[in-house]
């Protein structure tokens, strides 16, 4: 039976310490390019690998991160899983994603497993769950991650700052003669309200126009429900000539409406998404949207817990920019 390869023959054979072995593995400390490579190399031609169980018996703790999402079918939430998985591989952690469809009870119940199996940390992006819920992981000394539009009490948070994008969307939309402006919101007992309405409400009123409690339709983060809340705006009295979706998600249900109803977007309606999903570019009409980059705001968070597992105590707040996306829709 072949020996296990371990950390100290990747050393020797690169010609390096043990310790730069592992910073490499770990990314906890910059190492030169040329070491790096040699170490890659090193690894590969040895096939060495972490030995996660051992880890795990010295620690107490899994080798497992927990993602906790609100719609893995949403594609912004798959492109954080592959972005976390790809940062926090060198340090031998695994992620697992859970979907918890936007529940509070499914929310609840993940965080209490991630206790349970004593999980290396979680990242979660929260839709109904409370501030004080997120004690049952730091009470139990498991590294949280949240990622929101708000704060979240003394835990380590990624949260957008959209305020500039949101006002070039504005810009656009106010600029082509549009003054009922609506939006398709979240839920009311959604984390925190939905502060992406608010901030659009607060910056309408900058450009002479309002967000009339009329024109918002609250709903799930779902393209069904974007569907029905663009019908039920068409229904209304005075129709709005931009709506704004509190994601892609929700506006490419809003342009399946659209186009069942007859109205042209952006002739008769402007609509503006959040997020800037995978697919924003590939609907017809291409999709003007709020990038928000999942990308970034997997390697804010992979960071974070970085940190944490590195033994610092010290909660932060990381803010990814967002960008304005001007496509064919609005």
């Amino acid at each position: 039976m072949r020996e296990r390869v371990t950390m100290a023959d990747v050393a020797r054979a690169a010609g390096v310490s043990s310790a730069t072995v592992s910073y490499v593995l770990s990314g906890k400390r910059p190492v030169a390019p040329a070491t790096r490579a040699a170490v890659e190399s090193a690894i590969d031609e040895l096939g060495f690998t972490v030995n996660t169980a051992a880890r795990s018996l010295r620690t107490g703790r899994s080798s497992l991160v927990a993602l906790i999402v609100p719609d893995i079918a949403n594609p912004f939430f798959a492109q954080l899983a592959a972005i976390l998985q790809e940062e926090l591989r060198g340090l031998g952690i695994h992620v697992v994603v859970c979907d918890t469809r936007a529940r509070r009870e499914e929310e609840r119940a993940l965080l209490a497993e991630a206790v349970q199996q004593r999980f290396a940390g979680v990242v979660i992006t929260p839709f109904r769950l409370l501030p004080r819920d997120i004690r049952t992981l730091t009470d139990a000394g498991i590294p949280a991650v949240v990622s929101a539009d708000v704060p979240f009490g003394p835990v380590d948070l990624v949260t957008p700052d959209a305020r500039t994008a949101t006002r070039q969307a504005l810009e656009r939309v106010t600029a082509a003669q549009r003054r009922r402006i609506a939006m398709i919101a979240g839920p009311r007992d959604a984390t925190g309200g939905d502060p992406r309405l608010e901030l659009l409400r607060g910056l309408a009123r900058q450009f002479g126009t309002s967000l009339p409690r009329e024109l918002v339709i609250r709903g799930e983060h779902t393209r069904e429900a974007g569907a029905e809340g663009f019908a039920e705006l068409m229904r209304r009295r005075y129709r709005p000539d931009a709506v704004f979706c509190a994601n892609d998600v929700i506006a490419v249900g809003a342009m399946d409406k659209a186009r069942e109803l007859g109205i042209d977007i952006p002739g008769d309606v402007a609509l503006v998404g959040h997020d800037d999903a995978s697919f924003a570019s590939l609907v017809h009409p291409q999709l003007t949207t709020i990038r928000y980059p999942a990308e970034d705001v997997g390697r804010a968070a992979a960071r974070l817990l970085k940190g944490r597992l590195d033994g610092r105590s010290v909660h932060r707040t990381v803010r990814v920019k967002a960008e304005f996306v001007a496509r064919a829709s609005a």
